[in-house]
């Protein structure tokens, strides 16, 4: 008789394999830092807030980072949109909201993490690559010689990709990490990780949201206001039903 722990390893091998082929999970990615804090005020604008932000983040001229405007859904399909606005560097996102709720204003800030996930249609799109190469070259080539060309080029391709992120060639890691399809199998397969990669990101996700929390605070002292206690996060609305520490019973003697 099937138990629950098997049942739930079924439903976790049956989403995983939709996961695989269809790729739902993970289109907000995953936050690994967070803090919000508000403002006792309503004389404040999220425009001009993100203005400063976007200056800011100019005038530190940090490589490879992409900053945009991007509105989110309050609610539902049909619900009030909400503006954030969004830093992006590799895989890593800084989204910080400015915008009021009720009779105040609040500032937030997340840091995001989205992993380059191969998915199946990824690989179907590089087969079919592939194979539209191999049927332009056995016209002129012949089956043999198509078949040693197409080798020779996939061998050439890994060797550019593995090879991308070597000094003079940024510009070239800049622009497969923007193209679809390949962006994903390149950081998934290709792309190293480096001591320097891994310093330049702590630096972005540790710098970024104290600057921008500065510049909150200098947004209200310019209005003569000060930004209360920093809120601390609810648990996911998944955990909320999980039974804490306190409700469990102690252990026999």
């Amino acid at each position: 008789m099937a138990t629950s722990g098997d049942k739930l390893k079924v439903k976790e091998m049956l989403r995983r394999s939709i996961d695989f082929v269809f790729g739902f999970k993970n289109r907000k990615g995953e936050v690994l830092d967070y803090w919000i804090y508000p403002a006792d005020a309503l004389g404040f604008s999220s425009a001009d807030f993100y203005a400063a932000v976007e200056q800011q983040m100019a005038a530190r001229k940090i490589p490879g980072m992409e900053i945009v405007r991007q509105e989110f859904a309050e609610g539902g399909l049909l619900s009030d949109r909400r503006a954030y606005l969004r830093l992006m560097r590799e895989r890593f996102a800084i989204t910080t909201c400015a915008a009021p709720m009720g009779n105040f204003f609040f500032f937030s800030c997340r840091c995001i993490y989205v992993p380059a996930l191969v998915r199946l249609w990824h690989i179907l799109a590089a087969i079919v690559f592939f194979f539209l190469a191999f049927r332009m070259l056995i016209i002129p080539l012949g089956i043999t010689f198509a078949s040693m060309a197409l080798v020779a080029l996939i061998f050439a391709i890994a060797g550019v990709l593995r090879n991308a992120t070597a000094a003079g060639f940024s510009d070239l890691d800049a622009f497969l990490l923007k193209m679809p399809v390949i962006a994903t199998i390149y950081e998934n397969w290709f792309r190293e990780e480096t001591y320097y990669r891994e310093d330049t990101r702590n630096l972005y996700l540790k710098l970024l949201p104290k600057l921008i929390l500065e510049l909150a605070e200098g947004e209200c002292a310019a209005k003569g206001v000060k930004l209360q206690w920093q809120l601390r996060p609810i648990p996911e609305m998944q955990d909320l039903n999980k039974s804490g520490a306190s409700d469990k019973k102690p252990a026999a003697a």
